[in-house]
């Protein structure tokens, strides 16, 4: 009876996860020191959210098909949050305290504009969701009045 909002509630948490870690990547994009690898400093990593579902396995759904079980959906979780291995960006700056010999800085591979259609892409999932749990919702109550 609750599935359908414990369904919206884990795609709102992993959604609201996923906006974190864009704003992060967005108020990093300068950041040209951000850990210490072998001794140099490299900037910062682009990371990005990677989700998977929760609770599916074939094997649920073989049983729910025989008739066995109920089907299983459980909503979606975050598997974990990498990082991009694209590389860095190089930027010809031989003022800037980062240059090495040849004048170029190693800048994050944050990309705003790409971050900005991820966000808009994580705010409209959000939004949806917020929507369905609305529905549910809506739906329950009515559920309860027919009781009366």
């Amino acid at each position: 009876m609750f599935q359908s909002l414990n369904i919206s509630a884990s795609a709102l948490t992993a959604q609201r996860l996923r906006m974190d870690v864009i704003s992060s990547n967005i108020a990093n994009v300068d950041t040209t020191r951000a850990r210490l690898v072998n001794g140099e400093w490299e900037p910062y990593r682009r990371k990005v959210v990677i989700f998977e579902p929760r609770g599916a396995q074939f094997s649920s759904y073989l049983q729910a098909a025989i008739g066995r079980a109920e089907p299983a959906g459980g909503g979606v979780e975050v598997r974990e949050i990498a990082e991009d291995p694209a590389p860095f960006k190089l930027v010809y700056d031989p003022d800037h305290p980062d240059a090495n010999a040849d004048g170029y800085v190693r800048l994050p591979n944050v990309d705003p504009l790409k971050e900005m259609v991820d966000l808009i892409g994580a705010t409209r999932s959000y939004e949806a969701n917020v929507t369905a749990l609305n529905a549910s919702k809506g739906m329950l109550m009515k559920a309860l009045e027919i009781g009366k």
